[in-house]
């Protein structure tokens, strides 16, 4: 039988802390290796502890858990699951920085078992501790000259057209990995933007103002039946599968989910292909799983033009594995490359 994950609890208020620790010991894939009330705490015990994975705070007296994040990436890389109330913005703010620092996930702070949907936020709690524990946060990687061009094939990137479309997913390491790709577009870039990342639904409408404030083109959530308009980027809603009609309309639905996931990366590639076809592009980045592989090859084959995140930089290579193996992916390419190679498909500049 495989050695319990060792978790580390990280959060200021007795309450919630006292939820957390009976929340992880009665999950027999978890032992609850400590729990702690400060940022400052966490820092000096954490070479002791050695845990696997850290539930951490973001709202904590003193050093906040953005700080924390970044210091403990820097002094002992430990996987990092932010546990965040959503409905709080300036704490929203902080988190999705923190996953930009380094953490891994965000999920929603428990509020006791006498509040609705307990069960559901601790077994999430539970399933991110566990399944985060197992991410690599050391890696080697393949040094690169500033500047120089990828090593990676060029080769099959002809298109018949101009996208029209394009759709960008991601789910592990996800929003750094976006906010990357997207801050190198301009304002007025030519093409509407799909995106998917997986994520807690009530953390959607953060993540997007979130994105929105780093980078140039518009970010907002996705609307159903509306059009999507060039230099805009549609994040789909939390909970909610997005895709586009045949005749061009953004398509936001309740539909089952597809491989365990809503919204489905595959469901906006394979709406992708049927819809706009060779005139698509489709971006696979990090995460976990194999969401988004069957729709990134279903896009390929209807010849549009399809790229996945390279394992030198991926933070967890599972579906761009996924869709690789498939033959689903025009060009792999490390993530500093995919938004010139963007820039470049749609026949745009950065000043």
């Amino acid at each position: 039988m495989n050695k319990p994950v060792r978790v580390m609890i990280v959060e200021d208020s007795a309450v919630v802390r006292q939820l957390l620790a009976h929340i992880v010991l009665r999950d027999s894939r978890l032992e609850l290796a400590a729990a702690v009330s400060s940022a400052e705490e966490a820092l000096a015990e954490l070479e002791r502890v050695r845990p696997d994975v850290i539930s951490m705070d973001i709202r904590l007296p003193g050093m906040d858990g953005l700080e924390a994040t970044r210091q403990i990436m820097t002094q002992r890389p430990t996987p990092i699951v932010v546990i965040a109330d959503a409905v709080e913005e300036r704490g929203l703010r902080i988190s999705m920085n923190a996953l930009r620092a380094g953490a891994l996930s965000v999920v929603e702070k428990p509020l006791g078992p006498s509040r609705g949907g307990w069960e559901q936020v601790a077994e999430s709690i539970c399933t991110q501790l566990y399944i985060m524990s197992q991410v690599p946060v050391i890696r080697q990687r393949s040094p690169q000259r500033p500047g120089a061009p990828a090593p990676h094939p060029e080769e099959n990137l002809a298109l018949p057209a101009r996208p029209t479309l394009v759709g960008i997913a991601a789910s592990t390491g996800g929003p750094p990995a976006l906010a990357r790709v997207l801050g190198s577009l301009p304002a007025d870039f030519p093409v509407p933007i799909l995106l998917v990342q997986h994520m807690g639904a009530p953390f959607m409408e953060g993540f997007a103002s979130w994105l929105d404030g780093l980078v140039e083109p518009r970010v907002m959530l996705a609307e159903n039946m509306v059009l999507p308009r060039p230099g805009h980027v549609y994040v789909a809603p939390g909970d909610r599968h997005l895709g586009v009609t045949t005749g061009g309309l953004m398509q936001v639905s309740e539909a089952p989910p597809v491989g365990g996931q809503r919204p489905a990366a595959d469901v906006m590639f394979q709406t992708m292909a049927r819809a706009v076809g060779p005139r698509g592009l489709g971006i696979l980045l990090t995460g976990m799983g194999e969401d988004g592989a069957r729709g990134l090859a279903a896009l390929r084959n209807a010849g549009g033009l399809t790229l996945a995140e390279d394992e030198t930089s991926a933070v967890v290579y599972g579906m761009p594995a996924a869709a690789v193996r498939l033959g689903g992916v025009s060009t792999s390419l490390p993530l500093e490359a995919i938004g010139p190679r963007l820039l470049k498909a749609v026949g745009a500049k950065r000043e």
